[in-house]
């Protein structure tokens, strides 16, 4: 399908991010065009596994946080849980539970999390784009140049036979990953580093692995063992796992793959490796994420190690971010500071994510081996003890990580007074409050009847409002003012007890 002459935003790379975008922007009636080269959703590398709390509201918002769950191969119901052990079969060694968001808690969060491989978010996203009228997904195309002036961005779109096609938008997102032709042609560059270590990644199938398993479900199993210091989980209930297996260059990867999974199982179990995936982490952050009509997010903006599974929610964020963002632009109602609250208010948030990323990764598998963990004596439990202890005293902040996905607050110029996500609530009916929010700005009423004068500034100014009377649910004291203004995304805008002297 060859691209459509002019758009108002052009998307490169149709991954779970630029497909975000695509459904914000086309859910507010703006014309949109992904460029996606792959013309089909690879399952072979399903590097995210975890949808976090954060992304299901967004999925929730847009009327798809049920389809995403019906799809998933593992229900929530599967496990709330991660195990440390010396192998699948062997001793365990820790454990947590209650992780990822993957616990429901209607007070917190209208939705918990899913555990679902990136391919199912993918594919779902694509089939949502598809049903937006103002969305267009090209595959099989690749942008390879962006030029820009004070009317217009031109985007010069390849076809898989070499030829060229040139789109004008009014705006681009390079939603195109590390290797980022959008960041290239604005002349971004990342900051930051490569870790040293290298990893080894596969998904294979073994039917019988779970039965295998001593530890009953989780959705990560950590192995320590000197053979295979890995991370593997299931990625559905009928045999598909992934593995990651620390400290492995690609050749060793490639070459002992049966022996590393054997190893991390505890027991052989005639695996059948369906990809390899070597891969370092990086910790990197480009020096500019905007150059005038061109924005970037997710990997083409960011790169964070795997560990807290924060990388493609992060990108999400920013999707929702601009999407909202763009099309007030667009609309005309959103001001000519608005986009410059992008990089102000995600970049801070993009900083934080890759410091606990970091974080993370200081204490991996291999970092806690001990020559008699796998002894069953007392010199083995003693062993066990002191991994039990180090394992919960270093790796808590990284499964319940919930203050990173909730409560980061924007400081920028577009904040009058607050910044933070809406806190959620239940109504007396039970509803969640945040399925009484409009999908432009919200003003919340907990107590009083004077809010006709922030409407009325609303009007004059364009900006679409949804007022919405709480009072009489017992909301005042819970979130601490009369008078709430939320704004698209779910974050405060500005809260008080009095209209200000101005609303205008």
């Amino acid at each position: 399908m060859a691209p459509p002459a002019s758009t108002r935003v052009l998307i490169a790379g149709g991954g779970p991010v630029g497909l975000a975008a695509a459904v914000e922007l086309g859910r507010r009636g703006v014309d949109c065009v992904v460029v996606e080269p792959r013309a089909e959703v690879s399952h072979a590398r399903p590097r995210c596994k975890t949808i976090n709390v954060r992304t299901a509201e967004h999925l929730r918002r847009w009327g798809v946080i049920g389809r995403l769950r019906e799809r998933a191969p593992l229900p929530v119901a599967w496990s709330n849980e991660i195990v440390f052990c010396t192998s699948l079969a062997g001793h365990e060694l820790s454990r947590f539970a209650g992780v990822l968001g993957l616990v429901p808690d209607g007070d917190r969060y209208p939705e918990p999390g899913q555990q679902a491989p990136q391919y199912v978010l993918e594919e779902l996203l694509r089939d949502v784009v598809a049903e937006l009228p103002h969305c267009t997904l090209v595959t099989g195309s690749q942008v390879a140049g962006v030029e820009q002036d004070e009317r217009e961005a031109r985007v010069t779109v390849v076809d898989p036979a070499g030829g060229r096609a040139v789109v004008a938008a009014d705006y681009v997102l390079g939603c195109d990953g590390p290797r980022s032709a959008v960041r290239a042609a604005i002349g971004a560059a990342y900051v930051g580093e490569h870790a040293l270590r290298p990893n080894f990644g596969m998904v294979f199938r073994a039917p019988g692995l779970q039965s295998l398993v001593r530890h009953g479900p989780a959705v990560q199993y950590w192995t320590v063992n000197p053979p295979a210091p890995a991370l593997m989980g299931p990625l559905d209930l009928e045999g598909t796992w992934w593995i990651i297996a620390f400290g492995v260059e690609a050749e060793r990867g490639a070459r002992d793959a049966a022996a590393l999974i054997d190893a991390a199982a505890g027991a052989p179990v005639a695996a059948e490796v369906l990809s390899h995936d070597p891969w370092t982490a990086r910790m990197q952050l480009v020096d500019r994420a905007r150059d005038r009509r061109v924005v970037l997010a997710g990997d083409a903006a960011h790169l964070n190690p795997p560990f807290g599974g924060h990388g493609l929610n992060t990108g999400i964020g920013d999707a929702v971010d601009l999407g909202w963002k763009l099309a007030a632009v667009l609309d005309g109602w959103g001001g000519p500071g608005l986009l410059d609250g992008y990089e102000a208010e995600r970049r801070p948030v993009q900083t934080q994510v890759i410091a606990a990323a970091v974080a993370n990764m200081r204490v991996l598998a291999g970092d806690l081996l001990s020559g008699e963990l796998e002894d069953d004596g007392p010199a083995g439990d003693r062993a066990r003890a002191r991994a039990h202890a180090q394992i919960q005293a270093t790796k808590h902040a990284e499964f319940h990580a919930l203050d990173l996905v909730l409560d980061l607050a924007y400081d920028s110029p577009l904040i009058a007074a607050g910044g933070a996500r809406l806190r959620h609530a239940r109504v007396a009916d039970g509803r969640s409050l945040y399925a009484e929010l409009g999908p432009g700005f919200s003003l919340l009423v907990l107590e009083g009847d004077d809010a006709e004068a922030i409407a009325a500034a609303a009007r004059v100014r364009r900006v679409p409002l949804r007022v919405v009377d709480l009072t009489g649910h017992g909301l005042r004291e819970r979130h601490g003012a009369r008078l709430i203004l939320v704004r698209p995304d779910q974050h405060v805008a500005w809260s008080g007890n009095r209209v200000p002297a101005d609303p205008v």
